[in-house]
């Protein structure tokens, strides 16, 4: 293996150590930072992030509260419930756990959450500012990546990016993120002819389809930065990324592992929008 790998558990710890002075500064004031998580259903996998979710606010600060429901709660008692967090001072984030049951519409969902508690970054109105580089808060996956590039030391202005991935919550935002910071992007997607020949000339890839081997070796630039957001099984049922890993390991100069990559990172930077959330509140900013 040449490349390096990018720790995402080793910096994840880091923002959650600085996510906890932040908290407690803030819960000296009388103003401790509060996350409302719901989980709808009993999708087994939800049920992992949440707990993860509930424990990175416990040990960072962050006052959590968890609502779970069985899959038969009414798209409109949902909403109800986010309306009455929308108006709950105490509460400065609020995360619906995706998938939901089939009856309820995720989009009006994400819709109902108060822009101002939208620390998923989902919203319109925070995918808008995203578009235009106003202030507003980022989806975490993509917020999470843009970190983990910044450990490698590389300067994205005037290098190629290429983004394996077009969806609402990573791919898009990830774009526009690797555009602010002066990289010229490419996304491909399921219907690009030929991924490789964007891919061979990147400095950066991002991987983000949910498909194991998307991206393999003969299909890397040599030293080229590697981020696998992919959350696949392999045929021993083992956890694995979008990226042939110990192909791609070999032409790289750095690469992101799964597990230990990005998933920790989506997480801390879930807490980061929390804590400047109720920073806003706190300030009377918002």
């Amino acid at each position: 293996m040449t490349a390096q790998l990018i720790d995402g558990n080793a910096l994840a710890k880091k923002i959650r150590a600085e996510v906890a002075e932040r908290a407690a500064a803030l819960t000296a004031r009388g103003k401790q930072p509060g996350l409302a998580v719901i989980l709808v259903g009993d999708d087994p996998a939800s049920q992992v992030y949440v707990k993860h979710k509930v424990n990175d606010c416990e040990t960072s600060g962050v006052r959590s509260v968890l609502d779970k429901y069985e899959a038969t709660l009414s798209e409109a008692a949902l909403l109800a419930r986010i309306e009455e967090l929308n108006n709950d001072p105490t509460i400065h984030g609020i995360l619906v756990q995706m998938p939901l049951p089939r009856h309820i519409d995720p989009q009006k969902v994400i819709e109902t959450i108060s822009p101002l508690k939208d620390v998923d970054g989902f919203h319109v109105q925070s995918a808008g500012a995203l578009m235009v580089g106003r202030a507003g808060f980022l989806p975490c996956t993509p917020y999470g990546c843009m970190k983990l590039i910044e450990t490698t030391g590389l300067s994205l202005k005037g290098k190629n990016a290429v983004v394996i991935g077009r969806s609402n919550t990573v791919g898009k935002p990830m774009a526009m993120l690797l555009l602010q910071a002066n990289a010229t992007v490419t996304i491909c997607h399921s219907n690009t002819a030929d991924i490789g020949q964007y891919t061979r000339q990147a400095d950066v890839v991002v991987a983000a389809v949910g498909r194991r081997n998307v991206l393999r070796a003969d299909m890397v630039k040599p030293g080229a930065v590697v981020i696998d957001v992919g959350m696949n099984r392999n045929d021993e049922g083992k956890l694995c990324g979008d990226v042939d890993f110990a192909g791609v390991s070999e032409v790289a100069g750095w690469i992101t592992p799964v597990p230990g990559g990005v998933g920790p990172m989506t997480r801390a930077m879930l807490l980061v929008n929390t804590i400047e959330a109720a920073e806003r509140a706190a300030s009377g900013a918002v």
